[in-house]
């Protein structure tokens, strides 16, 4: 059954980007340049977002971009939509075509969080708005118009509170390790900040060792069974995202250990793979990071083509599942 799945995430990741290259190419090619306008209440206007998604490095990413095509396409939005395959040069070349294009809007999660004054000056001089998503950049706040997602800190501290009452009657110093995401993004930076701030109360709590495992599955894996033969005192396992988690229970369990009671497992997304992993017992706690950003990009991005002001910050609010919840009404996740 893995082999099976891990072989349609492999077409559907292929697919996401061919389609979406391929979309772009034909657009570009039959349109050239096109006359912008700056009110999508134009009747004979049809509002145009340009989407630089980051790659589909993991089933939160392939959820993400399922949920921007399918808001657009219910929002009556023209999408032209890229990857990127996790590279920034790649990115940023993307959204060049999107204002060489001069589409209405740009929005993109960025897979870092610095590198992009350039093309960020060049959409502002085009007077293309931007929407970040998902990810934050540092900077100059002026180079966009807002971000639309998670706020970061706050799930760290959600995990390190959820520890915190985990080992509340324990006087025993614990031994945590990280597996980091990618380093210099914004979700990788955050959760491990607020992480720290929420733990830092109780001198109990140590974090032994901070890997980074790229936010991918099979990273966390090979970092989880490194870190094991470095230590034999882990007592938990603090993950940024659920794939990485995955990876890490399988090295976990290969090493002849019991996921979520010989260590305790803390990890960020909600995939259903990972709800699934919390209702058996395999992981402890998991804090959602809900992929489903599509109806707030589209409804944002009306919003600012109608000139109306919107908020530099619109957070999604995030739940809590926790092994002490009963989660047996939970409807799928749909990621």
């Amino acid at each position: 059954m893995r082999l099976k799945e891990g072989k349609m995430l492999r077409k559907c990741r292929k697919a996401h980007a061919f389609i979406g290259v391929l979309c772009f190419a034909i657009l570009m090619g039959a349109s050239g340049c096109r006359e912008r306008t700056s009110n999508i209440d134009n009747s004979n206007h049809t509002l145009v977002l340009g989407f630089a998604q980051l790659g589909a490095e993991s089933s939160w990413r392939i959820g993400n971009t399922k949920s921007i095509i399918e808001a657009a396409r219910d929002a009556g939005i023209q999408l032209m939509y890229t990857e990127a395959e996790q590279k920034q040069e790649n990115q940023i070349k993307n959204i060049r075509s999107f204002i060489a294009y001069q589409v209405d809007i740009i929005a993109f999660a960025p897979i870092v969080e610095t590198g992009w004054e350039n093309v960020l000056q060049e959409a502002k001089e085009a007077g293309i708005p931007v929407i970040l998503t998902d990810r934050k950049i540092e900077g100059n706040e002026d180079l966009y118009t807002c971000y639309i997602g998670s706020n970061f800190i706050t799930e760290g501290e959600m995990a390190g509170e959820f520890l915190k009452k985990k080992f509340y009657y324990t006087k025993d110093e614990i031994n945590i390790v990280e597996l980091v995401g990618t380093l210099g993004s914004s979700p990788a930076e955050e959760r491990s900040k607020g992480f720290r701030q929420s733990i830092s109360d109780d001198e109990k709590f140590r974090i032994i060792e901070s890997v980074c495992g790229d936010f991918m599955q099979s990273k966390g894996k090979e970092a989880m069974g490194k870190i094991l033969k470095n230590h034999d005192n882990i007592d938990v396992l603090y993950c940024h995202n659920d794939s990485m988690a995955l990876g890490a229970i399988a090295a976990i369990e290969e090493a002849g250990l019991v996921p979520g009671k010989d260590i305790v497992i803390i990890s960020i997304d909600g995939e259903q793979e990972a709800i699934d992993a919390l209702k058996a017992g395999r992981i402890n706690c998991v804090i959602e990071c809900s992929p489903m950003l599509g109806p707030k990009i589209m409804d944002t991005a009306k919003r600012i083509m109608n000139g109306e002001q919107v908020h530099k910050a619109i957070y999604i609010e995030d739940r809590v599942f926790t092994e002490w919840d009963d989660l047996s009404d939970l409807p799928p996740r749909g990621y």
